[in-house]
């Protein structure tokens, strides 16, 4: 039987591989921040899997300020964009 935890990864490292994907290929600099938003976000979610994988819960802290920090980031990029559709 597979563990529950191995089937997460690997469903996490296949959205970020299709995210991958959209940040080459992306048409326009929007589509690439969306998809580095979207990166972030799995790594987060791989953190918590981690945490509980590993028992150790100093692990869901690190993902709780890195996804304030991925946060803020993509505030920030997006606020330098020039508007879309004007």
């Amino acid at each position: 039987m597979i563990d529950p935890f191995l089937l997460g990864i690997g469903g996490i490292l296949f959205g970020v591989f299709l995210a991958i994907i959209r940040l080459v290929l992306g048409p326009d600099t929007p589509n690439r921040v969306v998809a580095v938003d979207t990166i972030n976000t799995y790594v987060v979610a791989l953190m918590v899997i981690l945490a509980a994988v590993f028992d150790r819960a100093i692990y869901v802290d690190i993902a709780i300020v890195y996804a304030l920090l991925s946060y803020l980031a993509t505030l920030l990029v997006a606020r330098s964009l020039p508007e879309v559709g004007k």
